[in-house]
């Protein structure tokens, strides 16, 4: 923890979370010459990449895409060692990144917010941690992440169990031996199918217990050879250029073919490329796949074929079919070696929707059929995703009202960056923006330089604030709600719309539109001198509206 002299009580500015996003805004500002303070609950850097700590824990990104383009030197010096890095190689990233630029000063580490509240005559935001301490600032900037708050789900005799439970989001920093143990993991989401191959080759059985089958694109993995890195660090202008322009702020561009321009023979040919080619691409094989059920279906029919032979047993393979929801309809996973795990003799798959879990005794877990005695369970259930943290965090804006009141039906934000009546707080990668629907460090770069611009806009022009519009802030949520409705993502049953937490509203959180209309959209509001935005008067905190 830094002392008073280095971060006074009373800032300019206060950042929440260290990792991609918060460690990109505290840079950012304090460049600017604002006095910030930065808090994070953790004792380190890295936000999602230090509590995700899982084996097989890896970015779905590729490693090149998945770090930061505000330095053209940060880039180049940085040599990825995979495709995609593991957890602990983009931990290293962020810890350099964070020495790089003497982020850490800023940082009250190990230090939980749990209160901010407006003072609408003067509006500054007081802002509160666990252990009573209070800070002062003009802006708050919420990079807490949409992927930050572990989902416990709800089983009865959880709290029974005399062995060890370890959630995903919550592992533990020393290493977790499973050598000779009965080990249980609950839930097949991108982390259960990531850590499900390596605890199996340690454990000496591993019952996996599966209520959803997911969709999983091999990795295609591999390790960069230096020659090849080199090239591709010597055209990194072009390919940000290329990822800036992209609907999921990647350097690969959907195909112009759709899939019903081609025969059978050419479609199953394409389909196989993009397998091989591995990774979440699949799902822009076709032009009109993730609109068109029926194209869609292809490509379920496609990835079920594959399954089936990969997995040597047809029972099994059988569970591992997703029937009930259309590929893209859920976060598409990227395996290493998932389907083949389930060929081991020492794994056991557990139909949940057969058999549901009826609760957790003191030696294991108890189905409607059997008993499974387990020294560990793992807890692979995810995320109360998008909303969860901040709707732990009591933050009260205009009149008192509570943001998670506010939400009760659904977040509603404009552009996922501010919410009306809550003046000069910003979200970072929040619902209403393509956050977890593309890569998440150009959406944070893109959302920090946008606060940072409206901030530095304020200053000039003798502003004391800014404040969403109700108006604005309704069409806005009306537009996430229909480009949704327009899509198969937008159909789906999953943590994009809240449903796998009980008495979440079930609501389509992240924005489908894509990072280029987005942006293009975030710069024509700053353009225009932040349209659909009240500018607030210091001495009144009341101000001007522009436009709609």
């Amino acid at each position: 923890m830094t002392d008073e002299r280095t971060n006074p009580t009373t800032v300019d500015a206060i950042v929440v979370g260290a990792g991609l996003a918060g460690l990109y805004a505290t840079h950012r500002l304090h460049s600017m010459g604002l006095s910030i303070q930065c808090f994070e609950a953790g004792s380190g850097v890295g936000g999602t990449w230090f509590w995700n700590r899982y084996p097989g824990a890896r970015c779905d990104v590729e490693s090149l895409d998945y770090s930061f383009s505000f330095s053209p030197e940060l880039q180049k010096e940085w040599r990825w060692t995979e495709r995609y890095a593991t957890q602990s190689e983009i931990l290293l990233y962020l810890e350099h990144v964070a020495e790089r630029y003497s982020l850490r000063q800023h940082y009250s580490f190990s230090t939980r917010i749990v209160n901010a509240q407006l003072d609408e005559r003067s509006l500054l935001w007081t802002v509160a941690s666990e252990d009573g301490r209070t800070w002062t600032a003009r802006f708050v900037i919420f990079a807490t992440g949409p992927l930050s708050t572990s989902n416990i789900p709800p089983i009865e005799g959880l709290g029974d169990f005399s062995g060890r439970i370890l959630h995903t989001g919550q592992w533990p920093r020393e290493e977790v031996d499973f050598a000779g143990l009965r080990v249980a993991v609950i839930g097949t989401g991108s982390s259960g199918i990531q850590a499900i191959p390596q605890i199996a080759q340690k454990a000496r059985h591993l019952f996996v217990f599966q209520r959803t089958p997911n969709f999983s694109i091999p990795a295609r993995n591999f390790a960069w050879d230096g020659e090849a890195l080199d090239e591709v660090l010597g055209s990194y202008d072009t390919r940000r250029a290329l990822s800036l322009a992209s609907k999921a702020g990647t350097p690969h561009p959907s195909s112009p073919t759709r899939t019903f321009d081609v025969n059978d023979e050419e479609r199953e040919a394409l389909f196989e490329a993009a397998w091989e080619r591995g990774g979440a691409t699949f799902s822009k094989t076709f032009a009109d796949q993730l609109v068109d059920p029926a194209a869609n279906q292809y490509a379920v029919d496609f990835v079920h074929r594959k399954i089936l032979s990969i997995v040597e047993d047809p029972e099994v393979a059988k569970k591992l079919l997703p029937i009930d929801h259309a590929i893209g309809a859920k976060r598409i996973c990227v395996d290493i070696g998932y389907f083949e795990t389930y060929n081991r003799d020492n794994v056991t798959l557990v139909d949940l929707n057969a058999t549901p879990i009826e609760t957790i005794e003191k030696t294991g877990i108890r189905t409607t059929a059997a008993l499974y005695e387990v020294d560990d369970i793992v807890l692979a259930t995810g995320f109360d995703a998008l909303t969860g943290t901040l709707n732990r965090i009591d933050i009260r804006g205009r009149r008192g009202q509570l943001l998670r009141d506010v939400w009760a039906d659904g977040p509603r934000t404009f552009l996922g960056l501010a919410v009306a009546g809550f003046p000069n707080l910003f979200i970072v990668n929040g619902p209403g923006s393509p956050s977890v629907l593309a890569n998440m460090v150009l959406t944070a770069e893109q959302h920090v330089d946008w606060i940072a611009n409206a901030i530095a806009y304020l200053s000039s022009s003798g502003f004391a604030g800014i404040e969403a519009n109700v108006d604005a802030q309704d069409a806005w949520g009306d537009h996430v709600s229909a480009t949704a409705a327009g899509t198969i993502i937008g159909k789906g049953h999953s943590w994009y719309t809240g449903a796998n937490i009980p008495g979440k509203s079930p609501v389509f959180m992240p924005y489908v539109g894509g990072l280029d209309v987005y942006r293009a959209r975030c710069d024509e509001i700053a353009a225009s001198g932040y349209s659909g935005f009240t500018l607030l008067d210091a001495a009144t905190s009341q101000g001007v509206t522009v436009g709609s």
